[in-house]
């Protein structure tokens, strides 16, 4: 997302999932240049027995270049609903050059976040351990405990977090969570589209 000519730029997606349906919503990064001011709602409404999971990967910063969010705004608001009652909300609001980014509880110095959730149906426990075990093998097999992840059960789902400094690790594993949420939900392997970086 650019930076602001001093206007705040707004993307509102309404998304509906009829009966018994399932709905996977990955979209690629974002990256939010400094100066930024962007808002984004994201609003799904399940039938019944439907599923919805989807993910937001986020770059606060072209930190490649060198580039923090040192000024600007983002917000990113999500609500999931199933017959008309709220399963799900999301609310996050970022300003920035605020001491949220850098404070040890809030992001740290990571310019890189991300947040995987499944909503519409309760998570086992071996499912949640499944998840949290991805990562801890991966911290195992690299020694690299810089990126910090979270894995908590919802009441009709599973959410996932990611605060880090690289994209593509976040988007790894939010994949091997992706790919087990397909086979234990919809009984169904994944397939990677072929525009994504691996």
């Amino acid at each position: 997302m650019y930076r602001s000519n001093g206007l705040e730029a707004r993307q509102s997606t309404h998304l509906q999932v009829a009966a018994g349906a399932c709905l996977e919503w990955l979209p690629q990064e974002t990256i939010v240049f400094d100066g930024a001011n962007y808002h984004q709602n994201l609003r799904v409404d399940l039938a019944e027995n439907s599923l919805w999971l989807g993910w937001e990967i986020t770059r606060l910063g072209r930190s490649a270049r060198g580039e923090k969010f040192a000024s600007g705004e983002w917000r990113s608001h999500t609500q999931v609903w199933q017959s008309g009652k709220l399963l799900w909300v999301d609310p996050q609001w970022l300003q920035g050059g605020s001491e949220m980014l850098t404070s040890s509880n809030g992001l740290a110095g990571c310019p890189v976040v991300a947040s995987f959730a499944l909503v519409g149906r309760p998570p086992s426990d071996e499912v949640i351990d499944k998840a949290r075990q991805f990562w801890k093998k991966k911290s195992e097999d690299e020694g690299d405990r810089s990126s910090k992840v979270g894995v908590t059960r919802l009441m009709s789902g599973i959410l996932c977090r990611y605060r880090g400094y690289s994209s593509l690790e976040a988007r790894r594993w939010l994949m091997k969570v992706w790919h087990l949420m397909r086979l234990t939900y919809l009984n169904r392997p994944s397939c990677n589209p072929r525009v994504w970086p691996l």
